[in-house]
């Protein structure tokens, strides 16, 4: 039957797509239901464009010391139509590569709204309102309303920005990422609330592009989630740019002027702040999207609208699964394509490994950047665990110097006993492509010694990671 499939994977995001093109490769046939765009969140709204923002924002600021590389620049400036229209091409591109991806690997496409109606059968209908706003045309050709049925139906449908009431996105003084990624104006000052990486990514994109910056964080250290250390290194960094950052204060309220918009920041001794600013970003987290799906009719077990799932990404419910940002956190792009191919290779019999979500790494594209795996040192010891610690500074480094980025740390955390890795923590330049060495490591099990004995190539980063090893057996070179 044309409309019967082996999978439908609900949500063309990473982990739909993925899952769709590695069902296909596995012999399935399968589809993908979409109402928006293809790449979802991520690739349109998300983890692509905002780097190609952040790109624009770095070659600015490296710009602005351009005396301190010998060369010179007359009347820096920028055009911020230009700089998001950029962006908005390289999301543009990648968004038709993915369909590109999945017509090449035989996988349909169906345009509109999901509901499972009953187990094995989805109705797709014409979507009622986009969830976001639409960040490309869909396709040419009529949305493929109508009855679908399925041997196996996963729910991909991700997260959107979580609203606190009353203090609710606009689209003109209170935005949400969607908003902050394409202004049409440069605003000349900004209250970001949230120090997530989505809140921290932004805020360092507008201070770098000159806006004043204020950032108001619930925690007591901005990237709550990172090493306590790394996160003080970074914020200092950032309070040396100019940014205002306010640890243990909540926006109370929100009084809207006629261009611009006042917190009232209530701090930790219960005093009250005003800050004005011309616009405010609220980065507080996201929610998943399991509205309209029928999973209470199915009684597809959630917690907090997010689905139950095993380590498979089985439901409750026979032949129905869930992946991604809907399935719980970490809510990362590259956990949702992981669980993607997990989820699908065991349902193709394969016996996939379980993902270990503990050695998953977390990345934040700022000005500095972070990257991080594994336990932080205050994670460790509250684990009860005897530990060595590992550090090394970016000015020990020569190609940190020679790239006139000599600010930065490499933090590593073994156990004691046995050598075994627990945790890396970075914050500097580039970063977040040198994480990817520690997550190989702790993946391979690779010992405190393991490391120490490999040889890294010189003049690299690189070399700042195998420094920081040697420092834990307090036999550090170049520092």
């Amino acid at each position: 039957m044309a409309n019967s499939y082996d999978i439908l994977i609900i949500g063309g995001g990473p982990g739909g797509y993925v899952a769709a093109i590695r069902a296909a490769q596995l012999g399935m046939k399968a589809a993908v239901v979409e109402r928006e765009h293809l790449g979802g969140i991520c690739l349109n709204w998300g983890c692509i464009p905002t780097k190609a923002l952040l790109r624009s924002a770095e070659i600015y600021g490296h710009m602005e010391h351009a005396e301190s590389f010998g060369l010179s620049v007359e009347k820096l400036s920028f055009d911020i139509e230009k700089v998001v229209k950029r962006s908005r091409g390289v999301s543009g591109q990648l968004n038709g590569g993915v369909g590109f991806l999945l017509k090449k690997n035989k996988v349909d496409v169906i345009w509109g709204e999901a509901e499972i109606t009953k187990n094995g059968e989805v109705t797709v209908r014409k979507p009622k309102k986009p969830a976001v706003q639409p960040a490309h045309p869909v396709p040419k050709g009529v949305l493929s309303e109508g009855v679908y049925t399925a041997k196996h139906i996963v729910i991909a449908t991700g997260a959107r920005p979580r609203a606190i009431p009353g203090m609710e996105p606009d689209g003109k003084l209170i935005w949400s990422y969607f908003e902050a990624m394409v202004p049409k104006d440069m605003p000349k000052s900004l209250i970001v609330m949230g120090s997530g990486a989505i809140g921290i990514e932004f805020a360092s994109f507008y201070r770098t592009m000159g806006a004043e910056v204020t950032v108001v964080e619930l925690m007591s250290n901005v990237m709550p989630v990172e090493d306590k250390e790394i996160s003080l290194h970074a914020q200092k960094r950032f309070e040396k740019q100019g940014m205002k950052i306010m640890l243990e204060a909540k926006v109370a309220k929100v009084e809207k002027g006629k261009d611009s918009v006042t917190a009232h920041v209530e701090t930790k001794d219960g005093k009250i702040e005003k800050v004005t600013a011309d616009r405010m970003i609220s980065a507080v987290g996201v929610v998943g999207n399991s509205e309209g799906l029928g999973l209470e009719k199915l009684g597809i077990a959630q917690d907090r609208g997010i689905i139950t799932v095993d380590d498979y990404g089985k439901t409750n419910v026979k032949g129905i699964y869930a992946i991604g940002d809907i399935a719980g956190a970490p809510m990362l792009a590259h956990k949702a394509e992981h669980e993607g191919v997990i989820c699908v290779e065991a349902i193709a019999g394969k016996k996939p490994h379980v993902m270990d979500k503990a050695k998953i790494p977390g990345c934040t594209y700022c000005n500095p950047q972070v990257a991080s795996v594994g336990m932080t040192e205050q994670a460790a010891k509250d684990a009860g665990k005897k530990i060595k610690v590992g550090r090394f500074p970016f000015q020990g480094n020569g190609k940190a110097i020679a790239l006139g980025e000599p600010e930065g740390l490499v933090k590593t955390i073994f156990d004691e006993k046995t050598g075994q890795l627990l945790g890396a923590h970075m914050v500097g330049a580039e970063v977040t492509e040198l994480i990817q060495g520690f997550v190989v490591a702790m993946n391979l099990e690779t010992t405190e010694q393991d490391l120490i004995d490999a040889v890294f190539p010189h003049p690299t980063l690189s070399e700042m990671m195998h420094e920081s090893v040697l420092d834990s057996q307090e036999r550090v070179i170049h520092t």
